[in-house]
Parts: C-alpha cells; sequence; structure tokens
C-alpha cells in the first residue's frame, strides 16, 4: 500500500499550520535555526525565540560575531542548549566558508557542527525544495499506521529513509510538499495518543482497514526531568544567563544547594561540554564572557 499523494497534498494545502518558517520569504538559514530549535521542543516554545534569532541574527555572519555566551543567553529556557553552541560553531563556518549561505546538498550540509541526518535532508527539502526523504517521528507513525497496518512505529530502522523515499512523488516540487505534509499529518492528526481518524485525508489507512489494532504493551518509562542532573545544569545556566559577568562560585552553590555532589557534578559537566568557563580568577561565566 501506498500513501494518496494527491489527497494529502490537497489537505496540506488547505490546512496546514501558518507557522512562520514554512512562509516563501524564510530564507535558508532561517529554516535551519528553526530545524535546530525544534529538536526535542514544542513549536509554541520556538516561535517566540525564533522570532528574536531572526530579527537579531538574520544571516550566518550576524551569529558569528556574536560570542558563545550571548547565543546561550538567547537560547533561554528551549533546553539542550548545546543545540545553541552547535549553531553557533555552524554559523561561524557558514561566514568563513560558504559567503553566508547555507548548502544545498545534504552530503556537505552533513559536514557542518551540529547538523545531523534529519537535519540536512530536512533543510535541503523545505528551504531548497529538493526530492529527499526527510523522517522523524511524525513520520515514522504515519507510514507505520497508513502503510504497514501498526498502531506504532517502533524504533528507528535503517530502511526508515529508503521507505519514506519510496513514497515519494516522482514531481521534485511535488516530493517536497509531500514531506512537509507527511510530517504535518502525524503532528496534528496521525497523533501518537489520540489519533482523529475522522479528519485524517488519507482514502486509505492499513491501520484502519485491520480495525485499528492497540500497540503491544510496553512498560514505558516516564522521563522525569525534576531532581535530574539536566535540572541542575538549567538552574546553573539560568544563573549565568541572568548575571552582568562572571559570577563568584558561591551563587552556584546557592542555585543547587540541596545535592552538593550532583551540582558539582552538573558544573563538571557544563565545563566539559564548553557551555561555560572558569577565569584565571576562578569566577565562572557562559561561553566567551569570561
Amino acid at each position: 500500500m501506498s500513501i494518496d499523494a494527491d489527497a494529502l497534498i490537497e489537505w496540506y494545502r488547505r490546512t496546514a499550520r501558518d507557522l512562520p518558517w514554512r512562509r516563501p520569504e524564510v530564507s535558508a538559514w532561517q529554516i535551519l535555526m528553526s530545524e535546530i530549535m525544534l529538536q526535542q521542543t514544542p513549536v509554541v516554545r520556538v516561535e517566540p525565540i525564533w522570532r528574536e534569532w531572526v530579527a537579531r541574527w538574520p544571516v550566518p555572519s550576524a551569529m558569528a560575531v556574536a560570542s558563545a555566551g550571548e547565543v546561550l543567553r538567547a537560547w533561554g529556557k528551549l533546553g539542550y542548549p548545546r543545540r545553541a553552541l552547535r549553531l553557533h560553531e555552524c554559523a561561524r563556518v557558514l561566514a568563513a566558508e560558504y559567503g553566508d549561505e547555507v548548502p544545498k546538498d545534504v552530503e556537505v550540509l552533513l559536514t557542518l557542527p551540529g547538523i545531523g541526518a534529519y537535519t540536512a535532508r530536512a533543510v535541503a527539502c523545505f528551504a531548497y525544495g529538493q526530492r529527499v526523504p526527510v523522517v522523524d517521528t511524525n513520520v515514522r507513525r504515519v507510514v507505520a499506521r497508513a502503510v504497514h497496518g501498526r498502531a506504532e512505529a517502533g524504533n528507528p530502522r535503517a530502511r526508515d529513509l529508503a521507505e519514506a523515499e519510496a513514497l515519494l512523488p516522482a514531481r521534485v516540487d511535488r516530493a517536497a510538499v509531500f514531506s512537509a505534509a507527511l510530517m504535518e499529518l502525524g503532528a496534528t492528526v496521525c497523533t501518537a495518543r489520540t489519533p482523529d481518524c475522522d479528519r485524517c485525508p488519507l482514502p486509505r489507512c492499513a491501520w484502519v482497514a485491520a480495525g485499528r489494532p492497540a500497540a503491544p504493551d510496553v512498560v514505558r518509562r516516564t522521563q522525569k526531568y525534576d531532581g535530574t542532573d539536566r535540572q541542575a545544569r538549567g538552574r546553573l545556566l539560568d544563573v549565568l544567563r541572568s548575571a552582568s559577568g562572571p559570577v563568584e562560585r558561591i551563587a552556584l552553590d546557592l542555585a543547587w544547594a540541596q545535592d552538593p555532589g550532583q551540582r558539582d557534578r552538573a558544573l563538571d559537566s557544563l565545563l566539559v561540554d564548553g557551555l561555560i568557563e572558569q577565569t584565571d580568577t576562578g569566577l565562572f561565566a557562559l561561553a566567551g564572557e569570561g
């Protein structure tokens, strides 16, 4: 079974969310920023920060001259701040080696700092309209249900890209829209917990035809945040983001006083990751601001 591209594309053109990074005037660099921000972070949190970044750093060279600390401070609480650091490194490479332009070729994109397999294909597809498969969790779920009749996609597989590519329309311009539509369907209709099959534009779905069989029982581990090393790292970064300059160690100690061992571990990891630095006088600051 395939996926009806005509029905899906027509539905997307009528109902797609008006996300700012989808507008025709948005550059490849600005699309790249959105893709990095959207990793593991919902649209509602990303959009205001993305708008600020576009205004502040509309081209890579504008970000390249900023310090890593400025970028980390502007990242705010989007989470996983190493993404911001890698994007800053990427901006420097684009400004110095690519004339402020984001490359079109997937293989070239993969050589840039912080650009993985998904992001490289997303930029090639959504920024340049290329016929390349773009596979995220939403796409894998739609394919699992519509094509294979499974409630869930399960773990990523090596053949996911090949399967997604086989579904793409032959025409390049339609293939790019199809990829965006497939992702939109998974994000808004064919969702993980409450799929709204009545709103689905697909005339055929293997999962529905099979009676919507439930997924095998799997013990799911809820990923907690409170009390984790990640929360401790966030608290320490909050102190440095709100400071006008380097701070003394006591300010960090007070930010996470409940577990000194965990605090020390979090501080060491921030230093190792290059997110913060220690000055010659023993003070702590965001990267590039010591």
